[in-house]
């Protein structure tokens, strides 16, 4: 440790006396030692400290040939790392953004929040991404950026990242695809990118992915075998349920309020006609979503209604077995509700609209009028 002590000391001399050449020549040195010998965390701290100061006298050439010599570099000293990293020049910082795996997460965070958008297409790039860090990369980077990062399959997404990725995907093809294309979207976003893809983008993905794009027809389709044995319009309270609900849809009054008094009154038939009716969408498809273990359609439909979660929240009850739900998986849901978006969420529904808008189950219900936006 005092050798390296030493070395520094006598580095300050060559730092204010030296040329550029012996400048560089020391820089080469002192990195050669660093790489090749065995030494603790103090004499790396060290090593950085003596590189930093042979980096603020150089040219950026050779800080770019610095920092290409440490971003794979598994003992690089941190400080040195940090600072070669925030560096203006992308020719300096970007192999360090790429490909140090000394920057934590939040050193990329507080860089992607402050450097440009070049800074922000290195740290895209990198091997693996955290969600933290991803989050400030499709809400700070441009385009470029943005698709570089979806298409890293190494990069992890909050559910914040994939919305607002579909949100920027409007208009963009090619990074509706990219995401379209990822194994880790989950299922109810990929309804939402589908809902707002083009055409062109929608028959890619069809072929690229049916087996997601099956879970969807599934759940929007006729499926209801099970379900219309036990709640369909071969039972006499159904056709008296839906003429009664009809008529005050027809008055104009059947809103949510009415649909909330059904739920919590546990009458089934009304609240999947009356959904059936406002959401425009066959009965077998609203008793699908009241009863599927798997809650995201209903809330989705939920949110296209701009109910509130009260109102949400007496659906859930209303279809889970023995109307019970757990506090947790309540506290979950609600979570889930309230990140939901009311205009994504009625371009999914008129995605499922154009996926079957008659149903055997309400084939002589009228079409609702379509939903106004807020």
């Amino acid at each position: 440790m005092s050798e390296v002590k030493s070395f520094l000391q006598d580095l300050d001399d060559a730092v204010l006396r030296g040329t550029a050449e012996s400048r560089m020549r020391a820089l080469r040195h002192t990195t050669d030692l660093l790489m090749t010998g065995r030494y603790s965390d103090d004499e790396i701290w060290t090593f950085g400290e003596v590189i930093g100061r042979l980096a603020d006298e150089i040219e950026v050439a050779a800080r770019a040939q610095l920092a290409r010599r440490l971003a794979r570099f598994d003992k690089a000293p941190v400080n040195i790392i940090h600072k070669l990293a925030f560096d203006d020049s992308i020719d300096v910082a970007g192999p360090m953004l790429q490909e140090s795996e000394r920057l934590e997460p939040y050193a990329l965070v507080a860089n992607a929040c402050t450097k440009s958008q070049s800074h922000l297409l290195a740290i895209s790039k990198r091997k693996s991404l955290e969600e933290m860090v991803t989050d400030v990369l499709v809400t700070r980077g441009n385009q470029d950026v943005v698709n570089s990062v979806a298409s890293n399959v190494g990069a992890r997404f909050s559910e914040f990242g994939f919305l607002h990725m579909i949100q920027r995907a409007e208009g963009d093809s090619i990074l509706a695809e990219q995401l379209g294309l990822r194994r880790d979207i989950p299922r109810h976003l990929f309804q939402q990118l589908i809902a707002k893809a083009s055409d062109e983008v929608r028959k890619r993905l069809e072929r690229e992915r049916p087996a997601m794009l099956d879970q969807i027809q599934t759940t929007v389709t006729n499926v209801a075998g099970e379900l219309q044995s036990k709640f369909g319009p071969v039972s006499r309270t159904y056709f008296v349920a839906k003429r009664v609900v009809a008529t005050q849809h027809r008055e104009g009054n059947l809103n949510e309020s009415s649909i909330s008094g059904y739920a919590r009154s546990h009458k089934f038939e009304e609240v999947t006609i009356g959904l059936s009716l406002l959401c425009a969408l066959p009965g077998d498809v609203i008793e699908r979503a009241l009863v599927d273990k798997n809650r995201e359609m209903l809330l989705v439909l939920a949110k296209a209604l701009d109910f509130a979660w009260a109102t949400t929240m007496s659906l859930l009850f209303l279809g889970a077995k023995d109307h019970r739900i757990t506090a947790k998986d309540l506290r979950d849901l609600e979570g889930e509700y309230g990140r939901l978006n009311v205009e994504t969420s009625r371009s999914v529904l008129e995605f499922y609209q154009s996926r079957k808008n008659t149903g055997p189950a309400d084939s002589g219900l009228k079409r609702a009028p379509a939903l106004n936006a807020h």
